[in-house]
């Protein structure tokens, strides 16, 4: 006989990753400058601050701080629900999650990633806006066809169900349309899976055009085969002759009504897939402009909430949404900095990447995960305090790996960055400098590690470089302005027809200053 486990889980808070680069905060009055002292000893900022007092001054807050702010506008008030207990019309509802139950199948491993797998289920249930009551966890060689977990098990989480009051179930993996029917009969609560949850928080997160547009179409590639009908949605309108059909005015195409929402639906799919390309097309217009530019692109990739929006805040002042939860990033954004070398480089913040990335999100998401395949260096974040960082990293280069593959690009120089050392103890921080000896290790909470960091990166960029020697016309002040912004001059001088100039220079610069090396 099968035997099962049950564990309740109380997932504990992460680890803070507010993003305080220990910058001034603008958000604050001032109350928290007041015994702060700069090198000469003057009391400068606590001056500002009781100025911003007195005046009643207000810094405007940053667009992290906003989106924030309108992210935890919206509260759920307990006890108030009024969701019918009926079932049928789920899937033409939007997905709610209240009070939830968790069910896994562990099929593999030990027993501590089946616990990890579990635990981060409950943090993405809590991400969407739910209440997480008890998790159940199964070991089975494989998920059961029918009803995922047995039908004996199924009848055993009934009874969970109705001894905490929970009105929907989460599997911990993607159930098929007649696993997901089947399970909702025994359980007679809405049961959604790992892939339904993830679209959620998606749809949840999603601000900018591209961003809602992708989600949707992921969405409604999931949705497609599992839409259902029952009774009434299921009758045929009439078609043929009247004597058939009732007569006048019920003649139609004969089109069931689910048929006709499989038709509409698949019509705005095709729309959005045709809006998505469009976008592409902006997109990959202000990449190329980037590329041409010269200046190197450095592409931030790491698993959910492992500080890559913190980090980039640290190194460029972005002033990014920041929030402890899964998911927070979904929009990319780049950003231009300056090296200590006094190179600029643009930084580009993507979304974060979780175990069993459904398929629908990696396609729909194709155009943004493109940053990655045009990078010249890739920031890989971990996060330094989960239980098991090489699941994080195995999972993340899956997925780069397969859209590098893709792309047909080589792939890019990568650099670990391990990050929120400040919440590991010192036995685990030996372990992680012993296993991963060749990355960065840096806290973006604590300002830890960064200055170091910022060495790595412009020591990788700067091996990325090419020598050249040209000889630039005085008309071409333009270009001399680019090797000095862009590039390390490592020798020059005037002579009669232009400036003779020896310098390593990114390989874009190097391609604009080619037809003057022969001069050289």
């Amino acid at each position: 006989m099968t035997k099962s486990k049950t564990f309740e889980f109380t997932p504990a808070a992460a680890d803070d990753d507010s993003g305080d680069t220990g910058r001034f905060d603008e958000t604050g009055t001032g109350d928290d400058l007041d015994n702060t002292v700069d090198e000469r000893g003057g009391d400068v900022l606590a001056e500002h601050a009781a100025r911003m007092r007195r005046t009643g001054w207000t810094p405007e807050p940053t667009v992290g701080e906003m989106q924030l702010d309108e992210r935890t506008s919206l509260r759920r008030v307990a006890g108030l629900s009024t969701e019918l207990t009926d079932i049928t019309e789920v899937e033409y509802r939007q997905l709610r999650l209240e009070r939830v139950v968790l069910v896994g199948v562990w099929t593999a491993g030990s027993a501590a990633r089946a616990e990890a797998s579990m635990t981060e289920l409950a943090a993405l249930a809590e991400t969407a806006g739910s209440e997480v009551l008890e998790g159940l966890i199964q070991r089975r060689e494989r998920p059961d066809p029918a009803t995922y977990i047995g039908s004996g098990k199924a009848e055993e989480l009934r009874a969970v169900v109705l001894e905490t009051g929970a009105d929907t179930v989460i599997c911990d993996g993607e159930l098929t349309p007649a696993q997901l029917t089947a399970l909702e009969k025994v359980v007679k609560v809405k049961v959604i899976d790992r892939t339904a949850l993830i679209l959620d928080i998606f749809a949840q997160h999603a601000t900018s055009r591209e961003g809602k547009a992708q989600v949707a179409l992921a969405q409604m590639e999931y949705m497609l085969p599992r839409l259902r009908g029952w009774g009434e949605s299921m009758s045929r309108q009439a078609g043929g002759r009247a004597g058939s059909n009732g007569g006048v005015g019920l003649r139609g195409p004969g089109e069931t009504k689910i048929e006709t929402d499989r038709r509409r639906i698949r019509e705005r799919m095709a729309k959005l897939r045709r809006e998505i390309r469009e976008m592409k097309t902006a997109r990959d217009t202000k990449r190329a402009r980037r590329t041409t530019s010269g200046v190197p692109s450095v592409a931030i990739v790491g698993y959910t909430n492992a500080g890559k929006s913190s980090l980039m805040n640290v190194l460029t002042g972005a002033g990014l949404l920041v929030q402890d939860a899964l998911f927070a990033t979904l929009d990319p954004t780049t950003r231009r900095a300056e090296l200590d070398d006094g190179r600029e480089v643009v930084f580009t913040d993507t979304v974060g990447f979780v175990r069993h990335l459904p398929t629908q999100l990696i396609e729909a998401f194709r155009s943004t995960l493109e940053e990655v395949t045009g990078a010249d260096l890739l920031l890989h974040v971990v996060d330094g305090a989960d239980p098991l960082p090489l699941e994080q990293i195995k999972a993340v280069r899956e997925v780069i790996t397969d859209v590098i593959k893709e792309s047909g690009n080589p792939a890019p120089p990568e650099l670990l960055v391990v990050n929120k050392i400040d919440a590991v103890d010192a036995e685990t921080g030996t372990r992680l400098h012993g296993l991963l000896s060749d990355a960065a290790f840096v806290s973006a909470h604590a300002g830890i590690g960064i200055e170091d960091l910022r060495a790595r990166i412009a020591e990788i960029l700067g091996g990325l470089d090419v020598e050249v020697s040209v000889l630039l016309p005085y008309t071409r002040g333009d270009l001399l302005a680019r090797v000095h912004a862009d590039g390390r001059i490592l020798s020059s001088e005037h002579e009669e027809t232009g400036t003779r100039v020896r310098a390593r220079v990114p390989h874009a610069l190097a391609a604009a200053l080619s037809e003057f090396a022969h001069a050289g």
